[in-house]
């Protein structure tokens, strides 16, 4: 196991680091986040010990179960959507939730990273293509929102925004998208939000054409750890 995800990551460090030449970038300014989802704790292990430090999950309960099992000190994300009544579960527990989709989400999100005496690091989920599939704000929404969240929530810190972008056979269909992420990121940063330095977009099968549009954050799964067995 552990040598076929080494394997992995070296290629898509490299792939990595191709798209970032392309575009004038500094690969070293790009995050790889370990997207573990239905694999196991060994798996998590495995990807660690190669240097792979960034790890996320899509789900509160299977993060909560497989955090215990880990034995590397690693980094937790969480990219899944978010219920209100899980907050409490993870507040603490990742270093980052980057889908947060809702005032109401981010005002509990800052009650419990308040009674935890800590500072919530989140990211504002913009859904661009208006996929009815998926969780998210429109542009519009997330412009509204980004200075109200900022202004109003004290233990609450938006360090950027997230995206999943369309699934496409041809990646470059889906660069638009990634575009336009890209220019409500720029909005919001010279605008109410000058200190966000954080886009999350790009998965195993577009994650280049997500660089070479700026994203600081790659989430790549199946291309590190293989197919999931979603039987389980």
């Amino acid at each position: 196991m552990q040598e076929t995800i080494k394997n992995n990551i070296d290629v898509i460090r490299q792939r990595m680091e191709n798209a970032a030449k392309r575009c004038g970038r500094d690969p070293k300014d790009i995050t790889l986040i370990a997207v573990s989802k239905l694999h196991p704790a060994e798996a998590v292990d495995a990807a660690a010990a190669c240097g792979q430090m960034d790890f996320a999950e899509n789900k509160v309960q299977e993060l909560l179960s497989k955090q215990p099992l880990v034995k590397s000190d690693v980094r937790w994300h969480l990219i899944g959507h978010l219920q209100t009544n899980k907050v409490k579960s993870v507040i603490g527990k990742v270093c980052l939730i980057h889908s947060v989709d809702s005032m109401h989400l981010a005002q509990e999100i800052d009650k419990r990273a308040a009674q935890a005496g800590i500072t919530a690091e989140i990211l504002l989920q913009v859904n661009v293509a208006h996929e009815e599939s998926k969780f998210g704000l429109t542009v519009e929404e997330a412009r509204q929102l980004a200075p109200q969240i900022a202004a109003e929530l004290k233990n609450v810190k938006i360090r950027g925004l997230m995206e999943i972008a369309p699934y496409s056979e041809d990646p470059e269909e889906v660069r638009q998208y990634f575009r336009q992420l890209r220019l409500l990121f720029a909005e919001l940063k010279v605008g109410p939000l000058p200190d966000i330095d954080i886009m999350s977009m790009g998965m195993s099968h577009d994650f280049e054409i997500a660089i070479e549009e700026g994203a600081t954050h790659i989430r790549v799964g199946t291309a590190i750890f293989g197919e999931r067995d979603y039987s389980k």
